[in-house]
Order: C-alpha cells, then sequence, then structure tokens
C-alpha cells in the first residue's frame, strides 16, 4: 500500500472536466496515466514508515492545507515531455515549485525508505550526481530544484502517435486553458501493488475545520 500527495481540480472546473473527458477514451496510451489518475504530482508515491497511520497522514495533511492561501497562476499548455504529453504550467510559477517543495519535506517523516528494488529501477533512468543526491535523501530524484510540475495525459508515444494526441489534446484544451489555480492538496492511495490509486481525502486551502473536501474512496 503506497500513498501520495497530489494536486487535484476541483470537480466542478473546466479542468476537471476536460481530464475525465480525456481519460474516458479507450486510447491505449492512457493505460498507465489513467492508473495515477488526472493529478499533478506535489509528493511522489512512498509506503508509510513504522508506527504511523493513515489516520496521522490525514491530520498532517489537513494542517498543511489550512495554513496556506490558494496561490494562481499562469494558464496550463500541453508539452511533450521525454516521450510523453502532459499539461505544464506555460510560464515559470515559482510558488507552486515551493509548495511542491513544502510537501515533500513536510511529509516526509510518513514515508519509509525506499526498497532497493525501487531504487534501482530510478536509476535505470539514468540520473544525474544532483538526482542521485535528491534520491537519496527524499526517495524521488525529481524535487525541489529538480521539480517539474506536470499532468500526465499519455503513456510513451511514437512520433506519429505523439502528432496525432497532441492536436487532440490541445483542441480539447481550449476551454480549460484558464488562469491555473492551485487550492488544495489531495491524499490518495495505491490499495496494492498495480492498483489504481483511489482518492482518500482533498483538502481545500485556508478552508476552517467543518469545510474542507472530501470524497469516498472510488
Amino acid at each position: 500500500m503506497r500513498y501520495a500527495i497530489y494536486y487535484t481540480p476541483g470537480p466542478d472546473t473546466a479542468l476537471a472536466r476536460f481530464g475525465a473527458a480525456w481519460f474516458a477514451r479507450s486510447a491505449a496510451c492512457l493505460a498507465a496515466p489513467r492508473r495515477y489518475g488526472f493529478h499533478g504530482t506535489l509528493k511522489a508515491p512512498f509506503r508509510l514508515a513504522a508506527g504511523v497511520s493513515e489516520t496521522e497522514l490525514l491530520c498532517a495533511a489537513a494542517s498543511f492545507a489550512t495554513e496556506r492561501p490558494a496561490i494562481s497562476g499562469p494558464p496550463l499548455r500541453v508539452s511533450a515531455l521525454a516521450g510523453f504529453l502532459a499539461l505544464t504550467p506555460s510560464e515559470p510559477f515559482e510558488e507552486l515549485d515551493r509548495l511542491a517543495a513544502a510537501c515533500v519535506a513536510a511529509f516526509d517523516r510518513f514515508r519509509a525508505p525506499a526498497p532497493d528494488a525501487e531504487l534501482a529501477r530510478r536509476r535505470r533512468a539514468g540520473l544525474n550526481s544532483r538526482q542521485e543526491a535528491l534520491l537519496r535523501r527524499w526517495g524521488y530524484p525529481y524535487v525541489m530544484d529538480a521539480f517539474r510540475f506536470h499532468m500526465t495525459l499519455t503513456g510513451r508515444l511514437d512520433e506519429a502517435a505523439m502528432a496525432r494526441e497532441r492536436a487532440l489534446a490541445e483542441a480539447r484544451f481550449d476551454d480549460a486553458a484558464a488562469p491555473f489555480v492551485i487550492d488544495s492538496v489531495t491524499v490518495t492511495m495505491e490499495p496494492a501493488e498495480g492498483a489504481s490509486f483511489r482518492t482518500v481525502r482533498r483538502f481545500g486551502f485556508g478552508a476552517p475545520a467543518g469545510r474542507r473536501h472530501s470524497s469516498s474512496r472510488a
């Protein structure tokens, strides 16, 4: 069982509607990202450390969210990243980078050390010395100054599929390309290895205790 801290769009937003329509398609290139859900990673999936519980993680997420205001940045755009498509900020969004760094640090006490097999799998991607140091410290190589926010849309694509899927994504994304607002963090959970991630709870920023957003697992 693993947990992660994600950004997920509010259910009544244009961005959420875009994501739902995009992943409702049956294209094979959607299978891998669909398992993780439509999201932007703030703290990558981790196993709980010994002696801590899901309840404690949720309490920490609630406190983390309550202390923060919503942040607004540049619109998202469809981008090609290392052979797959994703939505990324169209301009630098330093507040989001700082938020992600804060998530990595704040929730690290809940993370069990990554198994050797997982570390080896990360290293097969070809890490530079800075990414290797981040992997050793935080259990994931693409954090802090190596972080790049993205919301994955596809798995790996060949050249023809990349052109086809990108044109489709750009055409569908027009209505959702508004100023990008981060107003919550979402705790998600992978109940078993290879299973789809499920929403545990979504916490709105700056919300009083009785107004935090939540959703049942599905």
